[in-house]
C-alpha cells in the first residue's frame, strides 16, 4: 500500500474542516447559511462554483470514459464547460436580480404559485439526491481502490464530513472550502500530468491505440471484478486473477463495451448521432437547471457581479477539463487492464504509479491525485447538500415562516440521509452516466422554466407546471428505466438512455402551448416583475 495515501487524505480532511471552522466565525444568521448574506465577490464565487461543479464525474469519470470509449465522449467535458455560456447569456444576472434564495423562491417571485413552488421543491430534491449519489460512489471507489478497504466506509466517511461541514457552517463556510478545493483539484491533476508526459516521451512515445488493439506495457496481474467472457481466454469468474506478459494484447470483454484500434480515435461509433446530440443538449442546457449551481448566484451582491462570476467560471472550468482528457489517453497506454476489469473510473488514481513505477515519485503523485479526488467529492457534495438543505429548510420544515439556524442544521441532516443510504446499496453504476442523467432531468425541467420565466412575459403557472410534469417527468422515468437496467430493444434503449433530445423540446412545447391556452393566468404585475429581472440595479435605486 502507498504510505503517502492516508496522510494525504487526512490532511485534506483536516484542512477542509479547519477552513469550515474559520468560515463558521462569519455565519451567524440564516441568510449567512443560505446565501452567505449575498456578499461573495465574483473572484471568490467563481472559484467556489468551479470547485463544486468539478465533481466526481469530472475528476474521475471523464478520464474513465475517454479511456473506455475514445474521442466520441469528449462531448462530456465540452458540454460541461459550455453550459456556463448558456448560463451567462440567459440566466445569471436576471436570476440574481430576482432576489430569490432558491429555485422554488424564484417560481413564487415570478409566477406567484404555491403549487408550482411545491413541484419545483420535489424536482430540486430529486436532482440533488441523484447528483449526490455519484459523489458518494466516487468516494467509496477511491477508498476501495487506494486502500483496499471497504467501499461502504469510504462513502460513509465523506457523507459524514460533508454533512457536519454544511450543518455547522452553511453557505458562508462552504464558499471558502470550495474555493480552496478548486485549486487543490487543479494542482492534483496538473502536477502529475507533467511527469507523465515526460515519462511517455522517455518511453519512446508508444502509440496510444496500436492497430491490433491495446497491449500490456509490462507484466501485469489482473483481478476480474465480475463474471465475463474474454476473447482468447474464455469464461472467467469474479475474483479470478489472470497474468499477462509485456506486449500481450488486452482481451476484449463482453461486459465492458470497449473498442480497440483505430475505432477508438473516431467519434460517433458507439452512441450514434441521436445519442451524441442528446448528450450535448443535456450538458449544455442542464447546467442552468442544477440547483447547487444556481444557488451560488444568489450569493453575489448584484446582477453585474453574477455575470462577471460566470465569465471567470468559464475560463476556470475550461482550463480544468484539458487535464482529464490527457489522463484518459495515457491510461490507454499504461493501465489497459482497467478495460478488462471495468474499473475505468479509477484510471486517474492508478495512472501515476503505473507509469512511473512504485518508487517515491510515483507514490507521491498517486497520493496527490487521490487527495484531489477527495477534494472533488467534498466540494461538490457540500454544494449539493447546501442547496438541498436550503430547499428543505424553506419549503418543508418552515414553509412561509422564518426559521432558525438550528432548523437549517436539521434540514442538512435530513437532506443527507437518503443519498448516503442509497450509495451504500448502489455501488456499481457508472459515475458519469448517473451525472449525465441528472443533467438531462435538469435540462428538461428547470431550464425551460428559467428561460421562459426570465425572457417570456406570457408564461403562466399552469404552463410551467405542465411543462415540468411532462418534460421533466419523462426524463425522470427515463432515469429509473436506465438505472434499474430494464431490458429494451437497442433503438428504444438509446432513446431512453439519452432522453434530453426529446424531453427538452417537449417541455418547452408544453410550457408555451399551455401558457397560451391559459393566458388569463399571466400575473397582473408582470411588467414590474420583468423590469426587476432585467433592469440593472443602478437604474432601480
Amino acid at each position: 500500500m502507498n504510505p503517502y495515501l492516508v496522510p494525504g487524505l487526512v490532511i485534506v480532511v483536516l484542512i477542509t474542516v479547519a477552513i469550515g471552522a474559520y468560515g463558521l466565525r462569519f455565519a451567524r444568521t440564516t441568510s449567512d447559511f443560505l446565501v452567505a448574506s449575498r456578499s461573495v465577490s465574483p473572484s471568490w464565487n467563481a472559484a467556489a462554483i468551479s470547485g463544486e461543479y468539478l465533481s466526481a464525474a469530472s475528476f474521475l469519470g471523464v478520464a474513465g470514459l475517454i479511456l473506455r470509449y475514445g474521442v466520441e465522449v469528449l462531448w462530456y467535458p465540452v458540454g460541461f464547460a459550455a453550459g456556463y455560456l448558456a448560463l451567462l447569456l440567459f440566466v445569471a444576472a436576471p436570476l440574481r436580480r430576482s432576489g430569490a434564495f432558491t429555485l422554488p423562491d424564484f417560481c413564487e417571485v415570478r409566477l406567484h404559485s404555491t403549487h408550482l413552488r411545491r413541484l419545483a421543491t420535489a424536482f430540486v430534491l430529486f436532482i440533488g439526491c441523484l447528483y449526490l449519489l455519484p459523489q458518494l460512489q466516487g468516494a467509496g471507489l477511491t477508498f476501495a481502490t487506494v486502500t483496499g478497504g471497504s467501499y461502504a466506509w469510504g462513502a460513509l466517511l465523506i457523507g459524514v464530513v460533508v454533512t457536519a461541514n454544511v450543518a455547522f457552517g452553511g453557505m458562508r463556510a462552504i464558499t471558502f472550502v470550495q474555493a480552496f478545493q478548486y485549486w487543490l483539484k487543479l494542482t492534483a491533476l496538473a502536477v502529475p500530468i507533467i511527469f507523465l508526459i515526460f515519462q511517455w516521451q522517455s518511453d519512446g512515445r508508444p502509440a496510444v491505440t496500436p492497430a491490433a488493439g491495446a497491449v500490456f506495457p509490462a507484466a501485469t496481474s489482473v483481478v476480474i471484478q465480475q463474471d465475463a467472457v474474454l476473447d482468447g481466454v474464455g469464461p472467467v469468474s469474479a475474483g479470478q486473477t489472470l497474468r499477462f506478459q509485456a506486449g500481450d494484447p488486452v482481451p476484449r470483454v463482453d461486459t465492458v463495451d470497449a473498442r480497440f484500434g483505430a475505432d477508438w480515435l473516431r467519434p460517433g461509433g458507439e452512441s450514434g448521432l441521436f445519442g451524441t446530440y442528446s448528450l450535448i443538449l443535456a450538458t449544455f442546457l442542464g447546467t442552468m437547471g442544477l440547483p447547487h449551481v444556481l444557488v451560488r448566484f444568489y450569493t453575489n451582491p448584484d446582477g453585474a457581479s453574477a455575470r462577471r462570476t460566470t465569465l471567470v467560471v468559464l475560463a476556470m472550468v475550461g482550463l480544468f477539463y484539458l487535464l482529464p482528457t490527457l489522463y484518459g489517453v495515457l491510461g490507454r497506454i499504461y493501465t489497459p487492464q482497467l478495460l478488462m476489469t471495468g474499473r475505468t473510473d479509477a484510471v486517474v488514481l492508478l495512472l501515476p504509479e503505473a507509469a512511473l513505477g512504485g518508487g517515491h515519485l510515483g507514490r507521491l503523485l498517486g497520493a496527490l491525485v487521490t487527495a484531489g479526488a477527495l477534494a472533488a467529492f467534498l466540494s461538490t457534495s457540500s454544494g449539493l447538500l447546501t442547496s438541498v438543505a436550503g430547499v428543505i429548510f424553506t419549503d418543508v420544515l418552515r414553509p412561509g415562516r422564518p426559521g432558525t439556524v438550528r432548523d437549517f442544521r436539521l434540514a442538512t441532516v435530513l437532506a443527507a440521509v437518503v443519498p448516503i443510504t442509497m450509495s451504500l446499496f448502489l455501488s456499481g453504476m457508472d459515475v458519469s452516466r448517473v451525472v449525465g442523467l441528472a443533467f438531462a432531468v435538469a435540462a428538461s425541467s428547470f431550464c425551460p422554466l428559467l428561460v421562459l420565466g426570465i425572457w417570456w412575459r406570457r408564461l403562466t403557472d399552469a404552463g410551467a407546471i405542465a411543462g415540468i410534469l411532462v418534460g421533466g417527468g419523462a426524463a425522470v422515468v427515463a432515469v429509473f428505466v436506465t438505472v434499474f437496467g430494464a431490458e429494451l430493444p437497442s433503438g428504444i434503449a438509446e432513446f431512453v438512455g439519452q432522453p434530453a433530445a426529446w424531453t427538452v423540446p417537449l417541455a418547452f412545447l408544453v410550457m408555451v402551448t399551455v401558457s397560451l391556452l391559459t393566458s388569463r393566468r399571466v400575473p397582473p404585475e408582470i411588467g414590474a416583475t420583468m423590469l426587476r429581472l432585467h433592469a440593472p440595479e443602478s437604474l432601480r435605486n
